[in-house]
């Protein structure tokens, strides 16, 4: 049974996700690895996951590399995959152009190889020039480096009249160095110069949900991700519970503000949460408590007491903000609650 009628407070499970899941759709950049790195505890996690039965799909907005590409750098960090299992924005995005337009169809590519990968493997054609009688536009991330020239190819073909399509919109990506801009912020660029609108498949967007169930065939998911507007709101969007890691772009703060689409089901530090049951958030006479914490609000702003786990603080201050947000955002203050957690 979902979780996703309650977004008061984190749910409890009283058995190991990996266990009460068959199959973990898991972002990449931010989860994973950062910066082509693997993330601290994210290999022997998922290898624990693996080896107690749970299906492991890498499912990311990033559409820059191809599959087979993801897959050999996953095995290459010593978590194993196939390139079936790496669902990518691209593949979601090239079946949403396939559906609109007959086989064979040119299509300017704006990206990387893992966008005219994809575009093939539905039978389209990606052409590198607004004059190359292209039918449509697709732009996904191409990289730090990509010329600025594209988004100009991209804006001649648009304002032409043809249609537009974006793998995602994420305006960041997490990297080694910090936060870089994301391929949002290069359909920012195009939006600017053409006043379009792009038909979006990327996380948290239908299409995605539909690419991963396709793929998949998962029967329970757990949707696994570090940004509240894209992983865990396409979970949300999805009906399938969510596991949002602190280990990427989303801190406690933004946590706490979330509106009800951006509240996950749990909420761990890295994914060594898959592999543990979740304590119970419980009311508490007008408070939540979660293990040694108690939340409650007073005075305008959020207050917690106790000690203990770290965590289990975050998660009864997420009851508290949730409760009093209701179908809102949390405005109270938040910043002295979360002062002594050290997240």
């Amino acid at each position: 049974m979902s979780h996703q009628q309650d977004r008061s407070r984190p749910s409890g499970s009283s058995t190991a996700l990996s266990e009460a899941y068959d199959t973990a759709l898991l972002d990449l950049d931010g989860v994973v690895y950062a910066g082509g790195e693997a993330i601290g505890h994210a290999v022997e996690s998922l290898a624990r996951a693996r080896t107690g039965g749970m299906h492991l799909a890498y499912v990311t907005n990033n559409a820059l590399r191809t599959p087979d590409a993801v897959a050999r750098h996953l095995t290459e960090l010593g978590v194993p995959a196939e390139p079936t299992d790496v669902i990518t924005s691209a593949q979601a995005v090239a079946r949403l152009v396939a559906d609109q337009l007959p086989p064979g169809a040119r299509v300017l590519a704006i990206g990387g190889e893992g966008l005219r990968v994809a575009l093939r493997e539905r039978g389209l054609v990606p052409v590198e020039s607004a004059d190359d009688d292209p039918a449509a536009v697709v732009q996904g991330y191409g990289g730090q480096d990509m010329a600025w020239g594209r988004f100009a190819e991209a804006s001649y073909a648009i304002r032409r009249g043809l249609p537009w399509f974006a793998s995602n919109t994420d305006l960041t990506i997490p990297g080694a160095r910090g936060i870089a801009p994301g391929n949002g912020a290069a359909v920012e660029v195009v939006r600017i110069a053409t006043g379009a609108e792009p038909q979006v498949a990327g996380k948290p967007l239908p299409p995605m949900h539909r690419e991963t169930v396709l793929r998949t065939g998962a029967k329970r998911p757990i949707v696994v991700g570090d940004r509240l507007d894209t992983d865990i709101e396409g979970a949300f969007n999805g009906g399938v519970d969510s596991l949002l890691v602190l280990t990427g772009v989303t801190d406690a703060a933004q946590l706490l503000a979330a509106p009800p689409q951006h509240r996950p089901t749990y909420v761990d530090r890295d994914l060594r949460g898959l592999l543990t049951g979740q304590p119970e958030v419980t009311p508490a006479g007008g408070a939540h408590r979660c293990g040694g914490w108690t939340a409650a609000v007073r005075g305008g702003g959020l207050v917690l007491e106790g000690e203990g786990e770290p965590l289990d603080g975050l998660r009864a201050l997420c009851a508290a903000a949730w409760t009093a947000a209701g179908a809102g955002v949390c405005g109270l203050e938040t910043g002295k609650a979360l002062a002594g957690l050290g997240l």
